[in-house]
């Protein structure tokens, strides 16, 4: 299997999509290549242990991709080892009413992960610089002052919504929240494949929208909002990863080793230490549990 160093898909400079290869092939079968994820998925899941026991952070996973980059696929398979008491995964889809009552980061706060919890959100508070840039009509939805029209959404509009997303992201790091997003990459070929084989494979009919071709025709204006809010928000406490995401398993890997090199960096994530005067009688404690037998 090829090296990987996960520091080559972190987003440090503003970044061209169009200009990053959408494949990466790790040169392994597959069977090999699902040895090495099922190594790290076990490790991640002592690590999430270890996390609830220390209690001081807490893990945001962000996925954001165009549809069928494998979002759904990649949560099922990099996350399944972990306790199911230990990751929730959050699912943003279109705002109900009684959200849209409050600010658009309202509902990604209440979602975020308790100390020693992974929290995983499957599409994200990005949604509300993405779907909304190329669609702003949908602005009108969150009763704005001074937003009584599609005109009256103006660049500095936007600029703001930027800031106020690295300010969430900001403060919710300096809690003790880390944070890593993944964009997946995906080719717009790969895209009309993945439709054709919905369309043609019937359990899976049922995931395609007619809607999902009338969105494939604004993939550049998507390419170009999502190129835009990369570029905006990656920060050293809230990094981007871009993962070419034409192969999926290929994809999964890549996520699921930043995830846990990232969190290996933490040196101080450990279990806590027995009070000492618990440590003195361990011995007793279990004579006394062997004596009920």
């Amino acid at each position: 299997m090829k090296t990987i160093n996960i520091q080559q898909y972190r987003v440090t400079e503003p970044v061209i999509l169009s200009k990053i290869p959408t494949h990466f092939p790790l040169d392994v079968s597959e069977k090999k290549k699902e040895k090495e994820l099922e190594k790290i998925r076990v490790k991640l899941s002592k690590l999430q242990d270890k996390m609830y026991a220390h209690n001081k952070y807490a893990v945001l996973i962000c996925l954001q991709g165009m549809d069928t980059a494998g979002k759904d696929s990649l949560i099922r398979e990099v996350f399944k080892e972990i306790n199911a008491r230990g990751v929730v995964v959050h699912s943003f889809k279109t705002p109900t009413s009684s959200e849209l009552e409050h600010d658009y980061l309202w509902r990604h706060y209440l979602a975020l992960p308790e100390k020693g919890k992974f929290a995983v959100f499957n599409r994200t508070h990005y949604e509300n610089v993405l779907v909304t840039r190329v669609h702003p009509e949908y602005i009108l939805n969150e009763s704005i002052p001074g937003i009584n029209s599609v005109a009256d959404i103006t660049p500095e509009f936007w600029e703001n919504r930027f800031e106020s997303i690295n300010a969430f992201e900001k403060h919710i790091a300096s809690n003790g929240t880390l944070i890593l997003k993944f964009y997946l990459h995906l080719s717009k070929e790969e895209q009309r494949q993945r439709l054709i084989r919905r369309l043609e494979t019937e359990k899976h009919n049922w995931k395609f929208s007619p809607g999902d071709l009338k969105e494939r025709n604004l993939w550049d204006d998507y390419i170009k909002y999502y190129e835009e809010a990369i570029n905006k928000t990656s920060k050293t406490h809230a990094p981007w990863f871009v993962v070419p995401a034409d192969n999926k398993e290929n994809a999964r890997y890549i996520v699921a080793k930043t995830i846990l090199e990232t969190l290996q960096m933490y040196t101080d994530i450990k279990e806590p230490e027995l009070d000492e005067k618990i440590k003195e009688n361990l011995a007793l404690y279990r004579e006394q549990l062997k004596k009920e037998l």
